[in-house]
């Protein structure tokens, strides 16, 4: 795991553009988190929750959602991005979002990014977009790879 990118302004923060964030640290996919994340949805498909049934389906066992995929995010941009000092910070969405490979539920996954663009939306405050990919180990492609935007005020 890496030191996250740290910025406690928004002139460090456009400063900061291309440069390259974590990886994180790894994370477990149980199956546990895959049926919480069901419970929570109401996305009940076999393909998530059913380890008996999934064994005989195309992935050879259960699968997480690609949103519960894309959600870690949260869980990770902590490890690779650290508005301090912030009075504030709220998530605004994701321009690009893509899941070029399903999490077979015991994988580890990891986080890496990139802060890919920084805007002042005011006096004290600024827009971001980090590129994230989630990482399957071993894997030969993302799991993941979302543009996330966030705003943060100081």
């Amino acid at each position: 795991m890496t030191a996250p990118f740290v910025f406690s302004s928004p002139a460090e923060a456009v400063a900061g553009v291309g440069t390259k964030l974590g990886p994180s640290g790894w994370l477990t996919v149980t199956q546990d988190r895959v049926d919480l994340f069901a419970e929570a949805t109401g996305d009940h498909q076999w393909i998530h929750v059913d380890p008996e049934r999934a064994r005989g389906g195309p992935f050879g066992g259960t699968i997480a959602h690609g949103y519960l995929t894309f959600s870690l995010v949260n869980l990770f941009m902590p490890e690779l991005f650290v508005a301090e000092g912030m009075t504030m910070g709220v998530n605004y969405g994701a321009d690009r979002l893509r899941f070029p490979a399903p999490v077979k539920t015991g994988s580890r996954v990891r986080a890496t990014g990139e802060l890919a663009k920084a805007e002042s939306i005011g006096e004290n405050a600024i827009q971001t977009t980090c590129r994230i990919t989630i990482e399957i180990e071993g894997g030969d492609k993302p799991a993941c790879v979302a543009d996330v935007i966030g705003r943060y005020y100081f």
